[in-house]
């Protein structure tokens, strides 16, 4: 289930349901910023449903959506795609860009947790 290809807007949507776990469309929308109408926003949710990220259920009159994905498998699949799309499916180069954007906003903590991960990452693939 390719997870790529979002539009702006089902990347917003997918968010709210990531955050909220199950949630109408009127619920959505009123989440949104800038919402679209109400028909554009069951629109985009049947879309979603389309291509697998979301289901429904019924509950009384109104219809609720679930994501199909949890958000740490979406997380990997995105990743995954921007590594084979942008950095030749280099880490390397991923984290080399990341840092080069991100360097100023880093915390020294978030570094070291960053340095961590790395280190735990060599001892378990050995």
């Amino acid at each position: 289930m390719a997870l790529a290809g979002w539009s702006r807007r089902e990347r917003q949507i997918m968010e709210i349901l990531y955050q909220r776990g199950k949630t109408s469309a009127s619920e959505v929308r009123a989440a949104m910023p800038d919402a679209p109408s109400y028909s554009a926003v069951r629109a985009m949710l049947r879309v979603l449903e389309d291509k697998g990220h979301v289901t429904h259920q019924a509950e009384g009159l109104k219809y609720v959506y679930v994501p199909v994905v949890n958000r740490d498998k979406a997380k990997r699949s995105a990743m995954k795609n921007l590594l084979d799309t942008f950095f030749s499916d280099s880490p390397e180069q991923a984290v080399a860009a990341l840092l080069d954007v991100s360097s100023r906003r880093l915390t020294s903590q978030e570094l070291d947790r960053m340095a961590e991960m790395i280190e735990k990452a060599k001892r378990e693939g050995k």
